[in-house]
């Protein structure tokens, strides 16, 4: 796990650098629509820079919310209106039964805000989390609500939690963090 994340940073340090903000912007937002691309890695690369003086940690921060909000929200609107047509069609082949999809619709209406928020903190889930809440049929209010404080939480976590133990991190990803790492 550590060699993987280590070299996800190691990859995404020179677009941080070139690119700063926006391209963490961009990372962020494209793993939030659904995509498969390393945005939490970016984000604790990006951290780290910030740790080192490399990065506004205050930028990063807002950077991130932003972008994760834009990102779930693009993909509650694809959910929304083109979801419900994919499931019905190809549902099947991933194992969507009609109960599944019951249950699913059930636990969106009685405790969405709840998975919104959880989805964050989970790969996988957050890169489909909008995708199935528009799919879903959850409500845009809580919806937005829920995703806002979701980002909010979530950047908490990856943002300060890497700037704050930078040297610890580094040692243990084996990075070269100028006076922080090892």
């Amino acid at each position: 796990m550590a060699h993987f994340l280590a070299d996800s940073i190691s990859h995404m340090e020179p677009y941080l650098h070139h690119y700063g903000l926006i391209a963490l912007f961009v990372l962020i937002a494209l793993e939030s629509i659904g995509a498969p691309v390393p945005g939490e890695s970016a984000l604790i690369g990006a951290s780290l820079l910030a740790a080192d003086g490399q990065l506004p940690i205050a930028g990063i921060f807002a950077v991130v919310v932003c972008a994760a909000v834009v990102g779930d929200s693009t993909g509650y609107l694809i959910g929304r209106f083109g979801g419900r047509t994919l499931i019905n069609r190809y549902g099947r082949y991933v194992g969507m039964t009609e109960a599944r999809q019951a249950w699913i619709e059930g636990l969106y209406e009685k405790r969405g805000a709840w998975v919104v928020v959880g989805a964050r903190f989970v790969v996988v889930l957050r890169q489909l989390n909008g995708i199935a809440a528009g799919s879903m049929g959850m409500r845009w209010p809580p919806f937005l609500a829920a995703n806002i404080a979701g980002a909010l939480l979530w950047a908490t976590v990856w943002t300060l939690g890497p700037y704050m133990f930078a040297g610890v991190i580094g040692n243990w990803l084996h990075l070269d963090l100028g006076g922080h790492g090892g």
